[in-house]
């Protein structure tokens, strides 16, 4: 009798974890089994990295592409602009992983997670004409490493109430860098904390060394001597009194954005970016001034119009356990259907046909007046699209010698000398064939 009751209770227990076994798979609020009710409901979930300053845009384009496509969701995540690249970096190499992220390619070609579009693609059937020049742009060794959503080129911004005030006539859309120092000096004025500015210049190295790639020169050539024209030439406005220092921007913090829209600054020579954010000033109350675009100025003998653009793309994660909906959302984002809105919020896609043109340019109500000017440019990419350049040649080398001259540790030539030197030392040696 005692083995029987023994046996009667050991059988009990094995229907009640059965029982109990039964209940944890049926999906009542029990969240062991999630990854498994994901598959089975037929949902997939992304994450993205974007740019801080795009993310509205971005959210904006993925309602629309939540209708049509509403098993995907997508978790977006950004960074501070300055930190952008390190974070997701460092992301990345942790194991946390993005299925897509934003950014430009050759600053993520090291990192050997990139996957190659090329055979999505094909089997999407994705018309890639609207790129026209920048889809070449994307092709590196491996193939199309990612697809552009919007390009960046300079434009020069300015406030027409302060040309009013001062009664000097509007910057001309062939301006000369020579002309545009002139004008700088005239529309200077004041002193202190009333002092406006004839111009500002963002102390990024790409905005001195503009006037030598404007000529078709690069900035890994091994002969560099024309850049230093363009290096003298920052430090002469800094003479004039025109722009402000160098030491004076970093030390403040100064920046072309919240400078231009306190009004006490002539000209602002920045990128396409900028309409967005001057948009959003406006509707915000921020800023009341008149303001418009033409051409950044140009060196003699060049073709006006002539600027620098560089494109910015989405880029598929190799380690995504999800590629085909990572992909799918990367091209929608970078295709007519993201063009059509990110044109709207004014900025300069990557996609373009004649339907994205009219949305950019707008029913003539929308500022700039003069955003056409965005739509003809004659372009050179801001540097080359190879492995290290951004990292290396523009963030390290460009940037550390152009600070010393700018304080007035060395001089302009011995600047371009270091540069020349240090680029083929810690670049060509590593990259250049």
């Amino acid at each position: 009798m005692k083995k029987l009751f023994s046996f009667l209770i050991f059988l009990s227990l094995i229907l009640v974890l059965a029982a109990c076994g039964g209940n944890s798979t049926s999906g009542d609020g029990d969240t062991s089994s999630d990854s498994s009710s994901k598959k089975d409901s037929g949902e997939t979930s992304l994450k993205v990295a974007v740019f801080p300053a795009d993310l509205p845009s971005f959210e904006s384009v993925y309602e629309k592409f939540k209708e049509e496509n509403p098993d995907i969701n997508v978790e977006f995540e950004t960074f501070p602009q300055e930190q952008y690249y390190e974070k997701i970096r460092m992301q990345l190499s942790s194991g946390i992983g993005y299925d897509v992220f934003a950014g430009q390619i050759d600053t993520m070609m090291d990192t050997g997670i990139i996957e190659p579009l090329d055979s999505y693609i094909e089997e999407s059937d994705l018309d890639v004409a609207g790129f026209a020049s920048m889809y070449d742009a994307m092709k590196y060794e491996e193939g199309v490493l990612g697809l552009p959503y919007r390009k960046s080129n300079n434009m020069m911004f300015y406030n027409k109430d302060l040309f009013d005030e001062a009664g000097v006539e509007y910057p001309s859309e062939d301006m000369t860098w020579a002309e545009f120092r002139e004008v700088a000096k005239k529309m200077t004025s004041g002193s202190g904390a009333d002092k406006t500015y004839g111009a500002f210049i963002q102390p990024w190295p790409q905005l001195w060394y503009m006037q030598g790639v404007q000529t078709g020169a690069s900035i890994i050539d091994k002969d560099l001597s024309i850049f230093a024209d363009s290096l003298q030439y920052r430090i002469d406005l800094e003479k004039d009194g025109s722009i402000m220092s160098w030491s004076e921007q970093v030390s403040t913090g100064a920046h072309y954005n919240a400078a231009f829209q306190k009004g006490n600054v002539a000209m602002n020579i920045i990128g396409d970016w900028h309409v967005a954010q001057l948009r959003q000033a406006e509707e915000e109350g921020k800023i009341s001034f008149d303001w418009d675009v033409v051409p950044v100025p140009h060196p003699e003998g060049i073709e006006a119009n002539t600027t620098l653009a560089l494109p910015v793309s989405l880029m598929l994660n190799s380690k995504s356990e999800n590629k085909d909906a990572a992909f799918k959302f990367l091209s929608y984002m970078t295709g007519k259907q993201g063009a059509e809105i990110f044109a709207g919020d004014g900025y300069l896609t990557g996609y373009v046909d004649e339907d994205i043109k009219s949305i950019y340019l707008g029913d003539g109500e929308l500022k700039p007046k003069n955003g056409h000017f965005f739509l003809e440019t004659v372009e050179y990419p801001e540097y080359p699209m190879l492995p290290g350049v951004k990292n290396i040649v523009v963030q390290q080398i460009y940037k550390q010698e152009g600070e010393l001259a700018l304080i007035g540790e060395q001089t302009v030539e011995e600047t371009i000398n270091n540069i020349a030197k240090r680029v083929q030392d810690e670049w060509a040696s590593k990259y250049a064939e």
